[in-house]
C-alpha cells in the first residue's frame, strides 16, 4: 500500500489524457424556469368569467321554468320517447355497419360492376340530405302503393301488403337512418381496410386462408384501430340525428317533446328536457368511445396476450408448466 493511501491524503490531479470521474451523488438536474405567459392567464380568466356568467344567467332566468323541466324530466311520455331514440340509434348503427362492410368490400373488389354499384350507392345517399330521405321513405306509398313478393316484371305475387300499413313512422325512420349511415360507414370501413399492409392479405393467402377468412381474421381486426375513432363520432352523431325523425312523427324523444309543448306551450322547458337527455346519452357514448379506443390503441395488448406476458415476466406470474 502506498504512503498516499496510508496517510489518507487527498488524491492528486488526474494524469493528462485521463477523464476525471463525476461523483454519482452530484445533482445534475437542470433548473428550467417557465416564461411568464400573461396572455394565457387572461384567456383563462375570461373563459371562467364567461362560464360563470352563462351558468348564472341560465339558472336564475325565470323564463326557463325549471319547475316544468323537473316535472317532465322523468315523465313516462319522455322516457318512452327516450327509449325509441335509443332503439333507433342502436338498430340503425347495427344495420349501417353491416351495409358499410358489404359496400366497402364491394368498393375494393376486382369487379368493376361491384365497384361501380358501391360507388353509386355512397354517391347518392351521401349526396342527398337525410331529411329528404326520411320524408321520401315515409311517403313511399305514393310511389309504391302495394309492396309485394313474387315473380318480377308483373308476374304473379305470392304475398302483398299495403305500403301505408307497413311503412310507419318508426319503420321509415329506421330505413332512412340505416341506409344513410351505411353510406358513411362504407367509407370509414374502406379507409380502415386500406390502412392494412397488403402483405397481410398475401400472408393469409399463402397459408391457405380463404378470402372470407382473410377479411374476418386478418384485415378487419387490424383495421379496427382506424375504424373505431370515426365510428364513435358517427354513433354520437346518430344519437342527435334521430331528432330529425320528428318531421315524420317517429315517436322519438324530440317528437314527444314537441307534442308536449304544443299542448302546454312550455316550448323552452320541454326543449331543455330533451337537450338534457341528449347530453346524458352523448356523454355515456363518449365515455364508451374512449374506452374502446384505449382497447384498440397501438400500445394496448389483448387480455389473453397480457396474461401470457404476465406468466413470462419474472415476479409477475409463474411460467405455465414450471415445476412448483
Amino acid at each position: 500500500m502506498t504512503d498516499q493511501k496510508m496517510s489518507g491524503a487527498a488524491p492528486g490531479p488526474a494524469p493528462a489524457g485521463t477523464t476525471e470521474a463525476v461523483p454519482l451523488d452530484e445533482d445534475l438536474t437542470l433548473q428550467v424556469s417557465r416564461r411568464p405567459r400573461p396572455g394565457r392567464w387572461l384567456a383563462v380568466l375570461a373563459a371562467a368569467l364567461f362560464a360563470v356568467w352563462l351558468a348564472y344567467t341560465i339558472i336564475v332566468n325565470p323564463n326557463l321554468h325549471w319547475d316544468i323541466v323537473a316535472k317532465y324530466q322523468f315523465d313516462s311520455v319522455i322516457l318512452n320517447g327516450l327509449a325509441v331514440t335509443i332503439q333507433l340509434t342502436l338498430v340503425s348503427m347495427a344495420v349501417g355497419i353491416a351495409i358499410g362492410v358489404v359496400v366497402a368490400v364491394m368498393q375494393l373488389s376486382d369487379s368493376p360492376v361491384l365497384r361501380l354499384t358501391a360507388s353509386a350507392y355512397t354517391w347518392f345517399f351521401r349526396g342527398t340530405p337525410l331529411l329528404v330521405q326520411l320524408i321520401f321513405w315515409f311517403n313511399l306509398a305514393l310511389l309504391f302503393p302495394v309492396i309485394s313478393i313474387g315473380v318480377p316484371f308483373d308476374g304473379p305475387k305470392l304475398i302483398s301488403w299495403q305500403s301505408n300499413q307497413v311503412i310507419t313512422g318508426f319503420v321509415a325512420a329506421l330505413l332512412g337512418l340505416s341506409i344513410n349511415e351505411g353510406a358513411y360507414m362504407a367509407e370509414i370501413v374502406r379507409a380502415g381496410m386500406q390502412s392494412v399492409d397488403p402483405g397481410q392479405r398475401e400472408a393469409g393467402a399463402s397459408i391457405g386462408m380463404s378470402n372470407r377468412q382473410i377479411l374476418s381474421r386478418v384485415i378487419l381486426p387490424q383495421a379496427m384501430r382506424v375504424i373505431i375513432p370515426p365510428f364513435g363520432n358517427q354513433f354520437i352523431s346518430m344519437l342527435k340525428t334521430t331528432s330529425l325523425v320528428s318531421v315524420i312523427a317517429g315517436a322519438d324523444l324530440m317528437t314527444v317533446s314537441q307534442h308536449l309543448y304544443l299542448a302546454n306551450f312550455e316550448v323552452v322547458a320541454l326543449l331543455m328536457v330533451a337537450s338534457l337527455w341528449y347530453l346524458v346519452l352523448t356523454t355515456i357514448a363518449s365515455i364508451g368511445q374512449h374506452a374502446v379506443e384505449r382497447r384498440y390503441s397501438p400500445g394496448a395488448a389483448p387480455p389473453l396476450r397480457r396474461r401470457v406476458l404476465a406468466n413470462l415476466v419474472p415476479g409477475r406470474g409463474t411460467r405455465k408448466g414450471a415445476a412448483a
